[in-house]
């Protein structure tokens, strides 16, 4: 991975220093929710106070399409974050660019903090706009991104203003990219990946660029279906993409012609209905009742998988192995969820997962805090996995 300028190579004190944060939380009726990825954020933010940087945040909020919609300013993010800072006082402006953003800049002395109003009112963000750009590098000596879940966006706060300002990436950013060059780029192995979800068309990218980096890739959730279709398999009533059984047999050959292994599920649990209670049948992938569905993997996958990772030193995580919503079918990605977090924190393996419904089944399971590294960007890590070019990453190397 390219190198990139971090804190500890760069001299903050008594500079403007510009950080994009991600504070597009979840919020109802005017207050956050859940204020998780505020307070990861607080870590680059406590330290350049610390070390006597005037502090301006950046962050976009929600999909206003240029336009100031009261709902999604960023105001009510102001009190988490002070209460993340312990109790240290956050100042407000009203606009990121203009008068307002100036104002609140100017006034700020060393060790002083002010976040700046949703970007995305401004529909020259989101073009990269290099008008925009300038705008918001007036406002600074400095530039860092500590928001690896946008990065996958060439939006002006996240690329364009890098090549601006002296840049380099904040304490989350630079904690994400070093667990997924350990995880994908110089991992310990064996590596095993493990992808789960519905669809197989939501995740052929990552199926093609993962089996050319794994010793073994794991396939749950509806995708296995699909998979299991291309074998000759009857799935019954299951979530299955047929039309893409030529897509699959590809993978599956691609695998093979890059010396790995694609590991399908050999039992499964089925149901005649989605539903909590429901009465269930374990049987093997290839006798699946024409009548049920097949809703999480069984019992002799699971064993199978929990095995196997005795023996890995790398495991990447993205997707359930099952309807892990919906008791009981989420006992196939709890306990071997279990597994990697118990080989993790016996310093045994490497475990890096992420995406929205990943993060949920890992916090389902209780072992959330258990894996070495969980990632809270979505888009962005997906499309790390699938080897995409991600230019908030690469405009960071491009000013090292």
């Amino acid at each position: 991975m390219a190198q990139f300028q971090t804190l500890d190579t760069l001299d903050v004190a008594g500079k403007t220093v510009l950080v994009r944060v991600d504070f597009n939380v979840p919020m109802h009726d005017g207050k956050v929710t859940d204020p998780s990825r505020i307070r990861r954020a607080a870590r680059t933010v406590r330290e350049l106070v610390d070390r006597k940087a005037k502090v301006v945040l950046l962050s976009h909020f929600g999909r206003p399409k240029g336009e100031r919609v009261p709902e999604m300013s960023l105001k009510p993010t102001v009190q988490p974050l002070q209460d993340a800072l312990d109790g240290l006082p956050v100042g407000f402006a009203e606009d990121c660019v203009g008068a307002p953003a100036e104002h609140a800049v100017a006034a700020l002395a060393p060790g002083q903090v002010v976040l700046l109003e949703n970007l995305r009112y401004h529909k020259q963000e989101e073009k990269d706009d290099p008008g925009f750009a300038d705008q918001l590098a007036k406002l600074g000596e400095l530039y860092l991104n500590d928001a690896f879940s946008a990065a996958h966006r060439a939006h002006a706060s996240v690329h364009a203003l890098a090549k601006r300002l002296p840049s380099g990436a904040g304490r989350l950013m630079q904690e994400e990219l070093e667990h997924l060059e350990a995880a994908l780029e110089t991992p310990r192995r064996p590596m095993l990946a493990v992808v789960g979800g519905a669809k197989v068309s939501t995740k052929l990218d990552l199926l093609s660029n993962l089996v050319t980096k794994v010793d073994a890739l794991v396939i749950g959730g509806g995708m296995a279906n699909t998979f299991l279709h291309a074998q000759g398999h009857d799935v019954g009533g299951s979530l299955c993409e047929k039309e893409l059984a030529e897509t699959a047999n590809r993978i599956l050959q691609k695998a093979r012609a890059e010396g790995g292994e694609i590991i399908l599920p050999t039992d499964a649990v089925v149901a005649r209905e989605l539903e909590a209670g429901v009465e269930t049948e374990t049987c093997p992938v290839d006798r699946v009742p024409g009548d049920k569905m097949i809703l999480d993997a069984g019992p002799e996958t699971v064993d199978r998988l929990c095995r196997r990772l005795e023996d890995c030193r790398t495991i990447v995580w993205n997707g359930p192995l099952g309807t892990f919503e919906t008791p009981p079918f989420d006992r196939a990605t709890n306990q071997v969820a279990a597994k990697a977090a118990e080989l993790t924190k016996a310093d045994r393996l490497l475990s890096v997962a992420g995406g929205g419904d990943t993060v949920s089944a890992l916090t389902h399971a209780g072992v959330l805090q258990d894996f070495s590294y969980v990632s809270a960007a979505g888009g962005a890590f997906l499309e790390w996995l699938e080897g995409k070019d991600l230019p908030g990453v690469r405009v960071l190397a491009e000013s090292a």
